[in-house]
């Protein structure tokens, strides 16, 4: 890595920043500290930056700011599974009334189903024979992705839960869907984190684990394979993102889990928060939201508004390295 050069921002943006460490990194330095998968992934999502432009130019980056969404299309504030258990569908969706929504005709009922399985993952499973290859939304404890049914109206997938009563509802953009519940007793032995985010945002979530360095193992995104056995055993923690991203507008979330349980193991995780700049979010604002599991099992939220650079500096990383709370653990 040939250099890392701190953003010039004032004292006061930081501080409105609620103290996230913010650095740059030119398209050459990210493509050594993040290796083949990265190059790949800036390949397809943006077109390489002119060396003169970003190895000497610094550039300057304001309003970065963790703000309340108010936006109707920003992600929503997590809701209390008590709650959820009580509607349809949350509602701050963006669904009809369903008084105006005309009921499923005989056959069509949709059902859904939910399995706890390794690991604190539930397996979901939904039926809906007349909502063939159509996009619905995933909730679960403040966490909501995209997902599309197959050819036959069928999703299966593998969801990280984030509370012991794990409650999920999958909601149809008319107002249909079907709600599953499940009891996961082993979440206590697994730490989490989650972020999530609308778009083509170009976020990343990223844990070196125990002094890890860029690119050595111990770095776990989801641009690397992911060594699901290690994690089984102890050894390291996974991210595992969630959502259909060949959908407009997806919603996406990636959620990192170690395995304090049983971790062979004693120290720090970094955790950090990074956006690449693309022809997709060059010269706007994105907004993203993390959900932190905490000691108590309550879950603790934040919302990022990023004012992102112009295009000129496609191909550079973004690293907000106090967003989310670096992980503590202890080996067992």
């Amino acid at each position: 890595m040939r250099y890392i050069k701190e953003i010039a921002t004032g004292a006061t943006t930081l501080a409105i920043a609620v103290g996230i460490g913010f650095v740059m990194q030119s398209g050459e330095a990210a493509q050594a500290r993040y290796g083949e998968a990265a190059r790949q992934m800036a390949a397809s999502d943006s077109q390489p930056v002119n060396s003169a432009q970003s190895a000497d130019v610094l550039l300057e980056v304001q309003e970065i700011e963790l703000t309340s969404a108010t936006d109707p299309a920003a992600v929503p504030v997590p809701q209390a599974d008590a709650t959820v258990q009580r509607v349809s569908v949350p509602a701050n969706s963006d669904m009809p009334d369903k008084s105006d929504v005309l009921p499923r005709a005989a056959g069509c009922e949709i059902v859904a189903g939910a399995q706890a399985g390794l690991a604190a993952t539930v397996s979901l499973s939904l039926a809906a024979p007349c909502a063939r290859n159509e996009r619905l939304t995933v909730h679960h404890n403040g966490m909501m992705f995209t997902e599309t049914t197959d050819a036959n109206g069928n999703l299966s997938l593998i969801v990280p839960a984030l509370t012991e009563q794990a409650v999920f509802i999958m909601a149809f953009s008319d107002g249909d869907g079907a709600v599953a519940q499940v009891a996961v007793p082993d979440v206590a032995q697994y730490k989490r984190t989650t972020l999530q985010w609308r778009g083509r945002a170009g976020f990343e979530l990223h844990a070196r684990e125990f002094g890890a360095d860029y690119g050595q193992d111990g770095h776990v995104w989801s641009g690397v394979d992911q060594d699901i056995e290690g994690m089984m055993s102890g050894k390291n923690g996974y991210i595992m993102r969630l959502g259909d991203t060949d959908l407009a507008e997806p919603l996406i979330a990636e959620v990192y889990t170690y395995p304090s349980g049983h971790s062979i193991q004693s120290g720090t995780i970094d955790l950090s928060v990074e956006a690449q700049v693309t022809l997709n979010n060059c010269g706007i604002e994105v907004e993203a939201q993390s959900l932190e599991i905490q000691a108590d099992g309550g879950m603790k939220s934040q919302d990022l508004t990023l004012a992102v650079p112009g295009c000129e500096a496609v191909g550079s990383f973004l690293v907000l390295n106090n967003l989310v709370a670096d992980l503590k653990v202890a080996s067992n």
